[in-house]
């Protein structure tokens, strides 16, 4: 007997090769056959009639790792097929970590992610090296999760404070390539790192590594190569601003000497917010150079549009590089934010700040803030406001004769800041640049930063809305491109020997679907978080469901399986099982 059949449905098997109709039987978590299957030979079956049959999801970059140790199932990117997560990306994770810096490593979390402090403090933080971290992770996962080890957390270790403070020596250089050496023993999925300038702790400083020296990240990429698996995420100072040719170097060096992939994020835009061809034809010379020297270098494509709801009541992150606006979220002390929007020198002060945004990466966070004419009003309370419902504010202001900034605060005074603003950056030179960059062999589609983000975004849709757009709508990609490259591409990279794939003794991680109706469907708060704290989250239309190592843990929608947790630490390279 097997433990579940699929019947009926059109396979696509995560290859590129074209569909086909084909029923998949599932034994001990592994696709035992695939062909045509009698129900009697089940325990159970699924009908996926005019449904197609994929493998599941591999998404490569996300921030999970707070919420794995209470939310097992990794919502809501498991709503959207996804069966498997990286973790412990842009250079901080869960471990290792001992117990004096939890506070600190959490407060990352906090503000980097935006994840909450209340829910940071509830975490039952169990272990402090990395081979305790991903040990207790073992049998308590419903979805499966491989761990980077991160570079903030490293420095932590072996500096203490002094981490955030100065280079490393050559003998705390060696000490940290002994902790690379351990994690990667112990499975991690390799080291992740940034010197980005938007990456700040709790007290406007950078994070840990970025004070680390080339030299010290050279040298820990050669220990993940030491290993012969993994990968080296990696986020560069010019992530914002266009890659500069130090930078590109550096990549380039840590490629070869560690001959494992190294990925960033960005590559091709000025901006994230901005079409990703902005600097595309230095990229496309960048990545020709890579690829001549063997360098594999590779950068993740933000491939959904952001779609970022915020008020002027709560706390958004999106103007930190905007300074003498964001000094606004300082205070929790509604009166005095309006207040200070009411302020003549105030406004005079933000109006132009707004339109000018820091550039300098030297002097702090360089995140552009986002463009008026990609700002609507969402929500509004008073009758005239909501008319005005769905509109951009560069056009009400066009109207008005007014600054966009101006305009925007003015609606949000006249509802006490309760108006909802909506960040929706898809326009057709983002459609248009991110299609041409897309088809870069060395773009990886992506990103969700899944479990990040919580007060203003969860692009844990991007799936579904890849298959909805990309594919249905627009037609840009065909449905097995499409697949092959959320599946096989990224499993193949990151050494995921039997993921990625349908095939007879690969992992049995599947996703069902309707390519006729996939896509994003609601997206809505939810307070379920240890500690209080509220999120954002989504559920998609079209997707049946999402099968981990044999098990269904989504149906139509809702988790299934009576709290039964499938899901394992994957380890890269290990062989066929």
């Amino acid at each position: 007997m097997y433990d579940l059949v699929i019947q009926n449905g059109l396979l696509i098997d995560g290859t590129g090769v074209s569909r086909r109709q084909a029923d998949v039987a599932i034994k001990n978590g592994r696709i035992a056959g695939i062909g045509r299957f009698d129900k009697s030979e089940a325990k159970r079956v699924i009908d996926a009639e005019g449904m197609v049959v994929a493998p599941g999801i591999i998404d490569m970059h996300t921030h999970y790792d707070p919420q794995l140790t209470f939310d097992p199932y990794a919502t809501s990117s498991c709503f959207h097929g996804v069966t498997s997560v990286v973790t412990g990306n842009c250079g901080f994770a869960m471990a290792p970590c001992r117990a004096a810096d939890r506070q600190f490593m959490g407060s990352i979390f906090t503000r980097v992610e935006e994840i909450g402090a209340n829910t940071i403090a509830a975490i039952d933080w169990e272990f402090e090296s990395f081979p305790q971290y991903i040990a207790a992770r073992e049998g308590n996962l419903g979805i499966n999760a491989a761990f980077l080890i991160g570079h903030s957390n490293i420095r932590r270790w072996v500096m203490g404070e002094a981490g955030s403070e100065r280079d490393a020596t050559d003998d705390e250089i060696t000490a940290m390539r002994a902790l690379v050496k351990e994690a990667m023993e112990a499975g991690a999925a390799g080291l992740s790192s940034s010197h980005s300038p938007t990456d700040l702790d709790m007290e406007d400083r950078p994070v840990p590594s970025r004070f680390s020296s080339h030299k010290e990240l050279v040298a820990l990429s050669e220990e993940v190569g030491r290993a012969n698996r993994g990968v080296i995420g990696y986020l560069p100072f010019s992530a914002i601003g266009g890659l500069t040719p130090e930078d590109g170097d550096l990549m380039i060096e840590m490629a070869l000497k560690s001959r494992r992939p190294v990925i960033m994020q960005g590559l091709g835009a000025r901006s994230k917010i901005e079409a990703p061809t902005a600097t595309w034809p230095k990229s496309e010379e960048y990545l020709e150079k890579c690829r001549v020297q063997g360098a594999a270098v590779y950068s993740l494509l933000i491939s959904r549009p952001f779609n970022r709801p915020f008020s002027l009541l709560g706390f958004t992150s999106m103007y930190e590089g905007v300074p003498a606006f964001h000094r606004l979220f300082k205070t929790k002390d509604i009166a005095e934010r309006m207040a200070m929007l009411r302020d003549p020198a105030y406004r005079d002060e933000i109006r132009h700040a707004v339109e000018n945004p820091n550039t300098d990466p030297n002097k702090g966070s360089n995140t552009p803030p986002p463009n008026f004419s990609m700002v609507q009003v969402n929500k509004a309370k008073l009758p005239e406001n909501a008319a005005l419902i769905g509109r951009r504010i560069s056009d009400i202001a066009a109207e008005r004769n007014m600054a966009p900034m101006d305009v925007m605060a003015d609606i949000a005074l006249s509802e006490n800041l309760e108006t909802e603003f909506l960040q929706n950056t898809e326009t057709d030179e983002w459609r248009d640049g991110t299609y041409l960059a897309s088809k870069h062999p060395q773009m990886i589609i992506g990103t969700s930063d899944g479990g990040a983000h919580l007060g203003r975004d969860d692009n844990a849709e991007f799936t579904s809305y890849f298959f909805a757009k990309w594919v249905r709508e627009w037609g840009k990609w065909s449905l097995e491109d499409a697949v092959r490259e959320l599946t096989m591409m990224p499993a193949k990279m990151l050494g995921f020997n039997d993921r990625g794939l349908i095939a007879e003794g690969y992992a049995a991680d599947i996703m069902i679907f309707d390519p006729a109706t996939i896509g994003p469907d609601r997206k809505y708060k939810v307070n379920d978080l240890p500690g209080g704290d509220t999120r954002w989250t989504s559920r998609p239309k079209g997707v049946k469901a999402t099968i981990v190592n044999g098990v269904p843990i989504v149906m139509d929608g809702e988790l299934v399986g009576d709290g039964a947790l499938p899901g394992h630490v994957l380890r890269p390279g290990l062989a066929l099982q």
